[in-house]
């Protein structure tokens, strides 16, 4: 089985940790690991050792590659979405992928974003489906319901089948309230896990039954896709042509050859703060915390403090996440309401929907720690090895002071090197590069003045990691 990692999202409902630039999946929520790398490991562990096809955003792309890097499980190809189009192109795409570099085989779909506590009963469930899938049936996972969930579609098949898998007779949107409740009672629902199985001949040939639009204009975006290195840029006219879908809707719903196999698995898609208090260890009080929290009569309340002490009194059932540049507190029982307050955010351009201030570079991060009319400090590092794009700006000069390690400057026709607590001056205009030559982390501190301090103030002359100049 090739292993396909969809990790697209923005995870908008775990604001503010999780932002449009710095998604959920690259964030270690639940162990030591990030998500994507858990869900690649997990697969690793099942057997399936063959580098993983990634799917994700073109802003994503070094976030995704430098991840798997550090957990030694390069991918074979990362397909770069330059618009979101929903599931359904992107496994169009995915699939001509695969088929066009491995062939006729069967490939496994998973989100970056899930827990999954029970690998053993995860890999029976995978082993069912990869047979199943080599009989062309299309597979999609069902998750057996432990309550009665409003944030999942569901799955509806014969009440008889509760261990062995069985033709999908239904996809049901997600219910309110009382209609999940009779699910339960009734027997023969499980929620929708968004995990698939299946040969690439056998969902091509559904695309081309049931969503031949899809399938053609996806088809032109791989003909027409460039490579970069690991990465494969679909191409953006073609693909944005594609009708914005889910797979559910354009394929699994109208074949005749679905089935769902059942897991029971301990999973959970981390899909919002109620969904990660569900998933951490809890204290005797039912509050789950992470950083420097002192919680005081506090019950059953999710506290995250990412920046400073965060102290609770007297409080129950809250989520409270506190960012070096947002703070959430919220009514747990709302916070599947975040979306729209995001979009709230969006609407009025605040920064906070879409980065954190920390961000992050394919040569290391940056952390925007002051700003007033007219200046900026950031503090730069540098991982080892690595180097900036040799740049100019035309609205804004730089001060830099060196920290902590050794820098090597470009400026103009000069290269020198600084060392802790020395100091340049780079003029608006003037060609310059800074660089971590040795392998030791590289920090310094940027001071920068002008009337304009936008990151599009960037023009890029040359770069190791082929960005333009506004990205």
């Amino acid at each position: 089985m090739i292993p396909v990692v969809l990790s697209g999202g923005a995870g908008t409902r775990l604001w503010p940790l999780s932002r449009a630039l710095y998604p959920k999946q690259f964030h270690s929520l639940v162990g030591a690991h990030t998500l994507i790398q858990q869900t690649v490991l997990r697969l690793q562990r099942a057997g399936y050792a063959e580098s993983p096809l990634v799917l994700c955003n073109e802003k994503h792309r070094f976030m995704a590659a430098g991840q798997l890097d550090e957990i030694g499980a390069s991918a074979q190809c990362i397909v770069l979405e330059p618009v979101a189009r929903g599931t359904a192109p992107a496994l169009a795409a995915a699939a001509q992928v695969v088929q066009a570099t491995h062939g006729d085989v069967v490939m496994g779909v998973f989100p970056a974003d899930h827990i999954i506590a029970d690998e053993t009963a995860f890999q029976h469930a995978l082993q069912k489906a990869v047979l199943l899938a080599e009989e062309n049936q299309l597979i999609t996972f069902g998750i057996a319901p432990g309550s009665a969930h409003t944030g999942y579609g569901y799955l509806r098949v014969e009440p008889s089948a509760k261990e062995n898998a069985a033709p999908v007779l239904e996809f049901v949107e997600k219910p309110d309230e009382s209609t999940a409740r009779s699910y339960l009672e009734r027997g023969g629902y499980f929620w929708n896990s968004g995990m698939f199985v299946f040969r690439t001949s056998t969902l091509l040939e559904a695309f081309a039954l049931h969503a031949p639009q899809v399938l053609n204009h996806c088809a032109e975006a791989v003909k027409n896709a460039s490579e970069d290195g690991p990465f494969l840029r679909l191409d953006e006219t073609e693909f944005a042509k594609a009708p914005e879908d889910s797979i559910d809707y354009a394929v699994m719903e109208k074949a005749e050859n679905t089935m769902m196999v059942p897991l029971d698995a301990g999973w959970n898609d981390i899909g919002s703060w109620e969904a990660l208090w569900s998933a951490l260890e809890k204290d005797d009080y039912g509050n789950a915390v992470r950083g420097e929290v002192l919680a005081v009569e506090t019950q059953d309340s999710l506290v995250i403090a990412d920046r400073a002490l965060v102290a609770t009194l007297g409080v129950r059932n809250l989520a409270i996440v506190d960012t070096p540049d947002a703070l959430l507190v919220a009514d747990r029982d709302h916070t599947d309401e975040l979306k729209s307050l995001v979009a709230g955010l969006l609407s009025t351009e605040r920064s906070e929907a879409q980065h954190h201030r920390k961000v992050y570079r394919p040569w290391g991060s940056f952390d925007a720690i002051e700003q007033g009319e007219g200046f900026q400090v950031k503090r730069i590092t540098v991982d080892p090895g690595k180097k900036l794009s040799l740049q100019r700006h035309q609205h804004r000069a730089e001060h830099w002071i060196v920290v902590r390690g050794t820098a090597e400057v470009t400026l103009a026709n000069e290269v020198f090197t600084l060392k802790e607590n020395q100091s340049t001056y780079i003029p608006p205009g003037t060609v310059h590069r800074l660089a971590n030559v040795t392998q030791a982390p590289l920090e310094i501190i940027e001071v920068q003045t002008g009337a304009y301090l936008g990151e599009d103030d960037i023009e890029r002359l040359e770069d190791d990691f082929h960005r333009s100049s506004g990205d």
